[in-house]
């Protein structure tokens, strides 16, 4: 295959470059997936893409060809939609709070079905936590698919998932900078439709590409301002959290503006450790759940089917919310 057509095209720089067709993009995506496009060619690539910046059409036939080549899991029928956490940027300052967003709708009888890196080279990554939660990672679809039905919570590195978008994550380490794939992680449904994707957007102008690639997509998701990229609301500020399905956008909350009242009582440091053990005092109900988290797990609730409609998703978390105080900002 020839890869200096799609050079040529994407490498002239932000003025000369040109957009990629959604079945070229697909076409070349593919190819780097499979590990077929070589190290010189691999590098241009990226570096075009990252300088001209991706389209639609092009994130959409990336995200295809990425589809066909993650392995797939099973949304059990009669059950709720299970959501899908892309755990990828890791705590730096502030805790990360990924793992209890999981548990939470784990009691509620939701599927949670976590991915991301094993190692945080030097941040606290949610594979972190949940080791200190003992919650050890499944290696294989097989397993994370065991842990599904059996526990309702899994844990899967995405090198069991998709090892050809682990190694163009990996490819940072060599680049210095990020590529494509780190966007199409956190957009990532091997429920092959069936599941919710928590899309958390790493910066503003990444929230209007990925709204319209999702929308394009069919399926259901939340989109919203990440925590330091993880996919849980700021639990100091809600953030604006918007929910695609069949195509549309509704907004479920408006980000909050105003000045703080009350700080929530948060982790004191970001570390495993403290973090987890923060955690199972949130879930144990000695400390409160912050109010922005509540109202995630809300859009959360509606968004899996667990509540018929948004207003009943919102009362379940304020007034049953499986024994957990909620603190009000």
């Amino acid at each position: 295959m020839n890869f200096a057509p799609f050079i040529k095209e994407i490498g002239r720089g932000a003025e000369g470059s040109r957009d990629l067709s959604r079945e070229d993009a697909a076409q070349l995506y593919a190819a780097m997936l499979d590990g077929g496009v070589p190290d010189l060619e691999l590098g241009a690539i990226l570096i075009g893409l990252r300088v001209k910046g991706e389209s639609a059409d092009e994130m959409g036939g990336f995200l295809a060809a990425t589809h066909e080549r993650t392995n797939a899991l099973e949304a059990r029928h009669g059950r709720f939609r299970p959501v899908i956490l892309p755990s990828y940027n890791g705590a730096r300052k502030e805790a990360n709070l990924t793992p209890l967003l999981a548990l939470l709708l784990k009691r509620f009888g939701v599927p949670v079905l976590v991915h991301g890196p094993l190692e945080g080279f030097g941040r606290v990554t949610s594979g972190h936590i949940f080791r200190e939660l003992g919650i050890m990672p499944s290696a294989s679809a097989t397993q994370a698919q065991a842990a599904l039905d059996e526990r309702g919570l899994a844990f899967m590195p995405i090198g069991g998932l998709c090892p050809g978008l682990a190694n163009l994550l990996a490819l940072r380490g060599r680049l210095g900078v990020r590529n494509s794939a780190h966007s199409l992680v956190k957009m990532l449904d091997p429920f092959r439709g069936e599941g919710v994707v928590m899309a958390p957007a790493t910066h503003p102008a990444f929230l209007d590409l990925m709204r319209q690639v999702l929308a394009e997509g069919g399926g259901r998701a939340l989109l919203f301002r990440g925590t330091e990229g993880e996919p849980f609301a700021n639990p100091k500020r809600r953030p604006r959290l918007d929910y695609i399905h069949d195509g549309t956008c509704d907004t479920l909350f408006e980000a909050e503006r105003d000045s703080l009242k009350a700080l929530p009582s948060l982790p004191e440091a970001a570390d495993a450790a403290t973090t987890a053990n923060w955690t199972r005092r949130v879930l144990d109900n000695h400390l409160p759940l912050p109010q922005p988290i509540a109202n995630q797990l809300a859009c959360c609730l509606y968004a899996s089917g667990y509540a018929d409609d948004f207003n009943q998703a919102k009362a379940i978390v304020a007034v049953e919310g499986n024994g957990l105080a909620v603190a009000t900002a």
